[in-house]
């Protein structure tokens, strides 16, 4: 047990640490808001994917290996809301008019992107399947913990990191160049959901 939850916590950091949907908003979201005001959106991208493991690993795989059309629904609705949600980060930095009516995303807001991220998908199935055990309850639950607790510190370093990308950003176009590279950078990781992954 103490090898698997070793070998679970090192896939856990190698996965969370890396660029991804998550890690590139939340340094959005720290470059726009400030780290205070970010702190419900890390929270729920930490919880939400713990959750996202505990669901999967209780029985929502089972179920949605047993209907195709329902993953490829979640396939479409995910890369979907993607696209619309890399169409907002790349016009946020437009006028200050509209970066005082814009908000970082709410806890439940991030808890339920999970859903709609394919790297999610991707860590979260690998997760049940590699690092449940024989899939009781009580390991998915652990399994869900780990991964989560884990998670957490590793996007919360993305979230810092847009600090220093606020004061780089205070020049107007400066800040629409973030934008857009951080939207283009959204895009390419639906790479994964395109080619096959989740």
């Amino acid at each position: 047990m103490q090898t698997t939850l070793a070998a679970l916590t090192t896939f856990a950091f190698a996965t969370s640490i890396t660029p991804g949907p998550n890690n590139l908003m939340l340094m959005m979201s720290g470059a726009s808001f400030g780290l205070r005001r970010t702190l419900p959106h890390w929270l729920g991208v930490s919880v939400g994917f713990g959750a996202m493991i505990f669901a999967l690993g209780a029985g929502l795989s089972g179920l949605l290996d047993a209907a195709p059309r329902a993953r490829l629904a979640l396939k479409i609705v995910g890369a979907a809301y993607m696209i619309w949600l890399a169409w907002r980060i790349a016009n946020a930095g437009r006028s200050a008019g509209r970066a005082a009516a814009a908000r970082p995303m709410t806890f439940v807001e991030a808890g339920a992107f999970q859903w709609a991220n394919p790297k999610a998908w991707a860590m979260a199935l690998t997760t049940v399947g590699v690092y449940a055990g024989a899939g009781t309850l009580r390991e998915v639950a652990l399994a869900a913990c780990v991964a989560g607790l884990v998670n957490f510190p590793c996007v919360g370093v993305w979230a810092a990191a847009g600090r220093p990308l606020r004061v780089f950003a205070e020049e107007d176009k400066r800040r629409t160049l973030i934008h857009r590279g951080l939207a283009l950078l959204v895009l390419l990781s639906l790479a994964p959901l395109v080619w096959g992954g989740a």
